[in-house]
């Protein structure tokens, strides 16, 4: 019973956010419902996967691989905070140490923001040496095929799952001068959609150790849950926020970047 009433609370604030999208769209006419509906359909195929993958698992092994790929990356984004643990225990001493909810601006000043400052040059590095363009290319090649979107948007919003809102458009500056109208909202509401991964530990380093002390588990345990939630929830925002902007602004002109994934690799 559960089940069905999560299911159908979901499916009407799908419902809803469509709807108010639809109420402000400037060309009702346009509206690529074909798009629309795939972007919606690989949210919640994605969730699926993520939510049942070990009733799936036990229909076909191979279906459970989705979930496996999100807890690695959950467990290794664990791994990196406590790095990250360590050097501002290293850096501060006991001032990176938390003692409690009373000890919580030590917390935020000591533990959360040096994780943001960690992950952003971690994030600057795998840029550096392109291993995060191929990452993102190959995200945005799916996106692109699958929803039919220009190559410069879907660079940019497959962008934003990794990186900030801020420096997802830098991989598209070249094309951004001549894009349309439709594709500079869709890299606007993308932005606003996901997370920039240094917030993403922040987060899951605040929400695991309150989580870790409400519940009393391990608090490894406690950041691992937040980090596939969170993950997982920032995967899914990127197709979502795609069919939202595009019944809000359909596109009307030709993208200069259509049918084409190519992104500028400035090292400068």
């Amino acid at each position: 019973m559960e089940f069905w009433i999560n299911l159908l609370r979901g499916s009407i604030g799908i419902f809803i956010l469509l709807a108010v999208a639809f109420l402000v769209s400037n060309n009702k006419r346009k509206i690529n419902w074909r798009l629309v509906v795939t972007a919606i359909g690989m949210q919640i195929i994605f969730a699926i996967f993520i939510i049942h993958s070990e009733y799936l698992r036990s229909i076909f092994f191979v279906l459970g691989w989705p979930k496996d790929v999100i807890n690695s990356l959950g467990s290794g984004i664990v791994a990196l905070l406590g790095f990250t643990q360590k050097g501002a225990e290293f850096v501060f001493g006991r001032l990176a140490y938390n003692t409690g909810p009373d000890s919580l601006g030590f917390f935020f000043a000591f533990q959360v923001l040096p994780t943001i400052i960690f992950v952003s040059a971690l994030t600057s590095i795998l840029y550096y040496l392109g291993i995060l363009q191929l990452v993102v290319k190959g995200m945005a090649w799916i996106m692109s095929k699958l929803l039919g979107t220009s190559g410069a948007e879907s660079l940019s919003n497959t962008a934003n799952i990794f990186v900030g809102q801020t420096e997802a458009p830098l991989l598209i500056r070249p094309y951004i001068e001549k894009m349309t109208n439709s594709e500079l909202l869709t890299i606007m509401i993308g932005g606003m959609a996901t997370i920039a991964g240094g917030v993403m530990a922040s987060y899951i380093q605040m929400l695991g150790q309150s989580f870790a002390d409400a519940n009393n588990i391990p608090l490894q345990q406690a950041q691992i849950k937040f980090a596939i939630q969170l993950l997982a929830a920032s995967v899914m925002a990127a197709p979502a926020s795609l069919a939202i902007a595009k019944i809000i602004y359909p596109e009307l002109e030709e993208p200069v970047t259509k049918g084409t994934v190519k992104l500028r690799v400035d090292k400068d």
